[in-house]
């Protein structure tokens, strides 16, 4: 039986996450449709802004991503410390930039005289956004229902988009981290839509070997309100791959000891074996991060093959 989504999400256990939504009988809605002959390829680059749109406004981090046809996934970061340095003016905005706010908060956005009892209810319904600001699942919902509306208007229907809830499971563990950053940067090459990860478009692997592209310019004009104009919103860059190891015994809070060019390496061997149908071959120079975290290479390929399969049978607890 599926469990609340309150007992899904514990920052006590890990602040990563991996977040899937699929379409509605996984039909190719954001890609090229054989059913219905259309292509909506152009859908992908809706998802890949909103997601660092959202990333930039809320108190969390994103470190991978890929946008599939049919698909897509986000591993995100859970930081609601860096909502405690924003402001209540700071917090007004960034919430003001995906919804208008009750109309009480629209009032004292414009400026207007407030009485004692309307500020404190103001003031309390801001702390309620910050709150919210923080939270993967309103994150999911201002990712998910924007997209799902342009979509049902371009195709003139009605109905549902996304097949379900988004599901969502804890990444605890350096290997659980890893794991799932590889199996996401590596969807479009095992899916045979590139040939190689620096090709994969809508991906963050993507973005971090290419980042000279225009996603800032995209994300800022996502932001309709023309009262919203002054508000300066910088790009949030995706998770840092660097850091030093942590104690085992410790609640993992930073991505696994791996820098830049490790990981590139990583994700080119890992993919490399899965394109070349090697099932069992394993390369004989196997990556120091593996050693580091005594992972098997046989294994990895397993985890980066089958992560959300393990995931759900217990591996990486």
């Amino acid at each position: 039986m599926p469990r609340p989504r309150g007992q899904l999400i514990d920052l006590n256990l890990t602040p990563f996450y991996h977040v899937t939504s699929r379409c509605v009988r996984r039909a190719f809605l954001c890609g090229d449709d054989n059913n219905s002959g259309k292509n909506y390829e152009h859908r992908k680059q809706w998802i890949e802004e909103r997601i660092r749109l959202l990333s930039s406004l809320f108190a969390i981090d994103v470190c991978a991503y890929a946008v599939m046809s049919n698909h897509y996934h986000v591993i995100v970061k859970l930081v609601p410390e860096q909502s405690h340095k924003w402001s209540t003016d700071e917090v007004l905005q960034r919430w003001r930039c995906l919804f208008k706010g009750t109309l009480l908060v629209q009032k004292y956005a414009k400026g207007e005289p407030l009485s004692s009892f309307e500020q404190d209810t103001v003031h309390e319904t801001l702390n309620v956004y910050r709150e919210r600001l923080t939270d993967l699942s309103w994150f999911m919902k201002c990712l998910n229902e924007p997209i799902a509306r342009a979509a049902n208007a371009e195709d003139n229907c009605k109905g549902h988009f996304w097949e379900s809830r988004f599901v969502s499971q804890g990444l605890p563990t350096d290997k659980a981290i890893l794991s799932a950053m590889v199996y996401v940067d590596l969807n479009p090459v095992r899916a045979g839509v590139a040939s190689t990860p620096e090709k994969s478009e809508h991906t963050s692997i993507k973005e971090r070997v290419k980042p000279s592209f225009n996603l800032a310019e995209a994300v800022r004009s996502q932001i309709d309100s023309g009262s919203l104009r002054e508000f300066s919103l910088d790009l949030k860059p995706l998770v840092p791959l660097s850091g030093a190891p942590q104690p085992a015994s410790t609640l993992v809070t930073s991505l696994p000891p791996i820098n830049y060019r490790e990981y590139l390496k990583l994700v080119e061997w890992s993919g490399r074996i899965q394109k070349e149908g090697k099932r069992g071959a394993i390369p004989d120079k196997m990556p120091p991060i593996l050693e580091r975290l005594s992972i098997a290479s046989s294994t990895w390929f397993s985890y980066t093959g089958k992560f959300e399969e393990l995931h759900r049978q217990g591996a990486f607890r």
